[in-house]
C-alpha cells in the first residue's frame, strides 16, 4: 500500500512541476511563460498543424498588459489589441526564426484569427484564452459571448497570444532570453 502511495505522490508531483509556471521573462510590457502542452493541444496536434511532422513539446503563452480593460468591445480597446498584436507578431517572429534555425518547428498563432502564422493551418483554430485557462488556470469572463482573461495582476487589460513548437521548453526559454525584445527594451 505505501508504494502505490508513494508512486501516486511522486505522479502528482511530477505533474505539479509540469504544470508550474516558468516565467521567462517578465517586466511591465510583458509576462511569458513555457509550458509542455495540455492533452487538448496533444489531442487536436494534426487538426492545428497538419503538416507537423513532430509533436508539439513547448507552448510559450504571451501576455501583455494593456491599457485599457478589454472586457468591452470599442474603438479604443480594438486600437491597443492591434497594437499589442503586432508587438506580439514582431517579438515572436524572432523566437520562430531562430527556433527554426535550429530544426524546431515552431508558429505564432494569430491572436485575431487563431490560425498558425508560420504553419499551414488545420481545419481547428487555436483559442488563446483557453489556452491560458488550462495552462495557467486564469480566471476567465464572457462579455458579449467573448471570453476574456482575468490576470491576477492585471485583471482585464490583458492581451494573450501563443506560440508553439516542437522543441522543448528548455529550448524556447534559452531562444527568448538569446532574442532582443524591443518590447521589454521600452519598458525600460
Amino acid at each position: 500500500m505505501k508504494r502505490w502511495f508513494d508512486a501516486f505522490c511522486l505522479n502528482a508531483f511530477e505533474r505539479a512541476i509540469d504544470r508550474l509556471d516558468r516565467i521567462v521573462n517578465r517586466g511591465e510590457n510583458m509576462q511569458c511563460t513555457v509550458h509542455t502542452p495540455n492533452a487538448y493541444l496533444n489531442q487536436h496536434q494534426t487538426a492545428l498543424l497538419p503538416d507537423w511532422k513532430q509533436s508539439v513539446a513547448s507552448v510559450l503563452i504571451v501576455l501583455q498588459p494593456c491599457s485599457v480593460s478589454l472586457f468591452d468591445r470599442t474603438p479604443e480597446t480594438e486600437v491597443y489589441k492591434d497594437l499589442l498584436r503586432q508587438q506580439f507578431l514582431q517579438f515572436g517572429e524572432s523566437i520562430v526564426h531562430q527556433l527554426q534555425r535550429q530544426f524546431h518547428h515552431a508558429t505564432r498563432f494569430d491572436p485575431r484569427t487563431g490560425l498558425p502564422i508560420d504553419a499551414t493551418a488545420g481545419t481547428l483554430r487555436l483559442h488563446d484564452v483557453a489556452v491560458v485557462r488550462s495552462l495557467l488556470g486564469y480566471d476567465t469572463l464572457n462579455c458579449g459571448g467573448c471570453l476574456t482573461i482575468v490576470h491576477p495582476h492585471w485583471q482585464g487589460a490583458v492581451y494573450p497570444a501563443t506560440l508553439l513548437s516542437s522543441a522543448p521548453p528548455v529550448t524556447v526559454e534559452r531562444v527568448m532570453q538569446q532574442v532582443e525584445n524591443p518590447v521589454l527594451a521600452s519598458g525600460r
